[in-house]
């Protein structure tokens, strides 16, 4: 439990960084973490990495997007190696993108190779 704190800990500090960066807008954050399954492949987990960079030029709800791979010294991350930042302008925004055909898709290339997934989504704040 403690681990787990420590990374939502660690992706809200870097979400109150990106968001002090566009103080003039309130934005939802939608931080999706994934943990694979140890059988996918370097080329799976390129091929959603891929797909979910498309995201936000097929759902234009979508007002931010940001990803990158763990690379923290701290050995708690709990096997999650991914980390993905939303934005949206709204809960109605996000309510689009949630079922949105082009996330469902998504959702069915990621799903045979996910071990666990952890999402938050929070208003961000100055």
């Amino acid at each position: 439990m403690r681990s787990i704190i420590a990374v939502i800990a660690v992706a809200l500090l870097a979400a109150a960084f990106i968001s002090g960066t566009r103080k003039e807008q309130k934005m939802l954050r939608h931080v999706v973490l994934f943990k694979f399954k140890d059988n996918s492949s370097a080329d799976d987990v390129k091929k959603i990495e891929d797909a979910f960079r498309a995201l936000p030029s097929k759902i234009k709800e979508v007002k931010g997007f940001e990803w990158g791979t763990n690379n923290s010294p701290e050995n708690l991350a709990q096997g999650f190696t991914h980390c993905f930042f939303v934005s949206f302008k709204s809960e109605a925004d996000r309510a689009v993108y949630l079922p949105h055909p082009a996330h469902k898709a998504f959702v069915d290339i990621l799903s045979p190779h996910l071990d666990k997934v952890l999402v938050i989504d929070y208003w961000a704040k100055n």
